[in-house]
């Protein structure tokens, strides 16, 4: 994997992210010549539009990372993949023309558009029916040997399993455990010399994954394997790694004080932060007015009581704050007291049911952003009932709190919604993950994959 701004990406994805927008980039170039020698004019020196041919590329190239092209299910599936490329492609469309139409570029420009996404459709599909097999194979795995046959041991097993898994076990090593949970392993006394056990297995990590660490840790085998340059790492910032979340199973204390993350140069990124969040909620309110008195209207006509729901949460360091949605649910929903949405859950309206849906619930929220209150990315803000309950049953949890909330966020694009304390507990290790190593790049993958969950509201409710 490549650490970019903190956050992990496979190599597979960097290398077909880069490979695309080559491919998007060529068809625009094909899309320009063909569309010249058709009415005979001259198609110019090629440095008078490499620019715009870039841009072009960009739009779409985006537009394909927001709907999921690069997910894990796309890049093992050439039917998935095919339809987030053409949704990516009609979005691309989409933004390439408002855009046009605010620059007002030449006639000759606007013609050649549909020809460049014809084209990019081509070369797309036929790009993924040559390599969707090869990225599916152990090229672009790596190489790991786990030192340990207990229970962590047996889960790493089926996290290789993954069709998405970035890396394969290609030995598992039993260090003295009580219980070998892993059959295969073979005992370290087997091994006269690890470190060349380990470079004639071509591993690239060895993974730490004893029960008990205590008086337990193999110093020397460790030092010889780290000065064969091989990397060395523990059991939890793995997890971490791969899944792109803290594991409360098994992450302790003091992984969480001496581990990479929660760094205090984050001033700037802070201020970029607030910045954009202002910028963005104050268009973002401009824009969608006219939608949010429009459906206030329809919320009530459906059913009886006020357009818009209140309701106190739980903000930044713990302090509250009342946040503002469009009514979805029958006035008498709390009657008993907060509690989570189930699915099709009576107490939602009909209107109610559809702007969840499509997320028009949540455009209101917008404001809270504007008075700082909430970010556009950051955990889910709860009300501090649930808040209450869940510190005392959840390690960890008001960690969450250091970040401001947020409309959508890393746990909200990687797991469904959440209707009870044990989902509560697996968005905590997303939002750990996101406070533990937010930066704005992460902000805007996030702000990208949001699309995705609009358009497969898979865990609305």
């Amino acid at each position: 994997m490549i650490r970019l701004f903190k956050h992990y990406i496979p190599h597979a994805v960097i290398l077909l992210g880069l490979l695309d927008f080559g491919l998007l980039f060529l068809a625009g170039e094909l899309a320009w010549q063909v569309r010249a020698g058709q009415i005979g004019m001259d198609a110019g020196p090629f440095a008078d539009r490499w620019l715009a041919l870039a841009g072009s590329a960009a739009v779409v190239w985006l537009a394909m990372i927001s709907v999921g092209v690069y997910g894990p299910y796309a890049l093992r599936s050439l039917r998935f993949a095919g339809a987030r490329l053409l949704v990516a492609i009609s979005l691309g469309i989409i933004a390439l023309a408002f855009i046009d139409f605010i620059i007002a570029s030449n006639a000759f420009w606007r013609s050649t558009l549909l020809y460049a996404m014809g084209f990019a459709i081509l070369v797309l599909v036929v790009d993924r029916l040559v390599l969707n097999s090869f990225l599916g194979s152990s090229a672009f795995r790596r190489r790991v040997m786990v030192l340990g046959a207990g229970d962590r041991a047996e889960r790493l097993r089926k996290l290789a399993d993954k069709p998405e898994a970035g890396f394969v076990i290609v030995s598992y090593i039993a260090m003295s455990e009580p219980e070998r949970v892993v059959d295969e392993a073979i005992a370290r006394e087997a091994i006269h010399d690890l470190g060349r056990f380990v470079e004639n297995l071509g591993v690239s990590e060895v993974v730490l994954a004893l029960q008990e660490r205590r008086n337990a840790l193999p110093l020397k085998d460790l030092l010889r394997i780290k000065t064969k340059g091989c990397h060395v790492n523990d059991f939890s910032s793995f997890l971490e790694r791969e899944t792109g979340k803290v594991d409360l199973d098994t992450v302790n204390p003091s992984w969480l004080i001496f581990s990479d993350g929660f760094s205090s140069g984050r001033m700037f990124s802070s201020a970029v932060k607030r910045v954009f969040d202002i910028t963005a909620s104050f268009i973002l309110l401009l824009l969608t007015f006219p939608i949010i008195a429009l459906f206030a209207v329809l919320v009530k006509l459906d059913s009886k009581g006020p357009a818009f729901f209140k309701q106190e949460r739980v903000g930044l360091y713990g302090q509250t704050f009342y946040l503002h949605k469009l009514r979805s649910m029958r006035t008498d929903a709390e009657k008993d007291g907060s509690k989570w949405a189930e699915e099709n859950d009576p107490r939602v309206t009909r209107m109610g049911r559809f702007i969840r849906k499509v997320r028009i619930d949540e455009l209101p929220q917008t404001w809270a952003v504007l008075k700082g209150q909430m970010s556009f990315v950051g955990p889910r803000p709860e009300v501090p009932n649930f808040v209450e309950s869940l510190e005392e049953e959840i390690p960890f949890y008001g960690e969450r709190h250091m970040v401001k909330p947020g409309i959508t966020g890393w746990a909200q694009i990687n797991y469904p919604y959440g209707a009870s304390t044990e989902d509560s507990r697996k968005k905590l290790e997303f939002d750990l993950y996101y406070a533990k190593n937010y930066t704005p790049f992460l902000d805007f993958v996030v702000l990208l994959q949001t699309v995705r969950v609009i358009l497969w509201p898979e865990g609305a409710r």
